[in-house]
């Protein structure tokens, strides 16, 4: 890095990509050293929740619920994988996003090939798998103390037909909600790891078919792409984030975790620019959609 400017230096740096965030967290003395601030954890919890089988061993020795993992190392485990977690598995690389990696299977023979193809042994897992449905808790902390938090379920995964595993990392609509049981949990996995919380913890949570809400992993020290739609419903996390940094006055939240009105949705497609509405406004759109098809029907087989 070169001298520091007004022309070249920032006074503030977030991205909003892993690999950026390790290395903004790798040499963040160096930024400091400059006058840039940064607002992040420990750079050893930025290293654990970049890997998803490093935060399962901290969940694991929490008494966390999560699904059962195996290293993939060799053949080996692969088929002891299939013994103990099948007959399907879950696959997926240990670092990266937008399910990078990723490949529901009770075939073995496609299992082994999909990591050789990816080059993936020593750096792919084999879970069980869960069910379908997800939330996210994404939330701000300052050294310890939790600043705000607020949940927000998938509904679907956009383009979710356009990848073998379903999932692509594109939230299609996304709702508010508010569970007492996700709370508990994505405070104990956050914990879990790091004692002092401190910047932007993402936990994605994944029900079993007990209906428990399992961590999967932290994104940490970046938003999920959907944070506008937080922002338009009202809780502008970006901007606080800043005032953090920069150790301004914040904002009184009358209750820091989920704040915002259950059943707000956010509805994203492509080539279109994103819509806030709720659940109950979606549902008579299609109750008035169904009707017009039922009356549309009832003159077609008229005529």
């Amino acid at each position: 890095m070169g001298r520091r400017t007004p022309e070249t230096t920032p006074d503030f740096i977030h991205v909003q990509n892993d690999a950026e965030v390790y290395a903004v967290s790798r040499f963040r003395n160096r930024l400091n050293e400059l006058g840039v601030r940064t607002y992040l954890p420990a750079h050893e919890t930025v290293e654990i929740c970049q890997d998803k089988f490093k935060s399962f061993e901290k969940w694991m020795a929490a008494g966390l619920r999560v699904p059962g993992t195996r290293y993939l190392h060799t053949h080996e485990d692969l088929k002891r994988a299939f013994k103990e977690f099948g007959p399907k598995i879950w696959i997926r690389a240990t670092t990266g996003a937008w399910g990078r990696g990723a490949l529901p299977t009770d075939d073995y023979e496609m299992a082994r090939r999909w990591i050789e193809y990816y080059q993936g042994w020593g750096s792919f897992t084999a879970s069980e798998c869960l069910e379908k449905d997800s939330v996210t808790w994404l939330s701000i902390w300052r050294r310890g103390e939790l600043v705000v938090a607020q949940s927000r379920k998938r509904l679907y995964w956009e383009f979710a037909n356009r990848t073998l595993s379903g999932v692509t990392g594109i939230t299609g609509t996304g709702i508010t909600v508010s569970d007492a049981k996700v709370d508990e949990i994505a405070l104990k996995a956050i914990r879990a790891i790091d004692v002092e919380p401190h910047g932007i913890f993402g936990v994605d949570l994944t029900y079993d078919k007990e209906g428990v809400p399992n961590p999967t992993e932290i994104n940490i020290g970046r938003f999920f792409t959907t944070h506008l739609f937080f922002t338009r419903a009202g809780l502008n996390l970006p901007h606080l984030l800043v005032k953090l940094a920069f150790d301004e006055p914040l904002p009184h939240f009358q209750q820091r975790i989920n704040p915002l009105e259950p059943g707000l949705a956010w509805v994203r497609g492509m080539d279109t620019e994103p819509v806030l509405t709720t659940v109950r406004e979606i549902e008579k759109i299609e109750q008035e959609l169904d009707e017009r098809r039922r009356r549309s029907k009832k003159k077609h087989d008229r005529l």
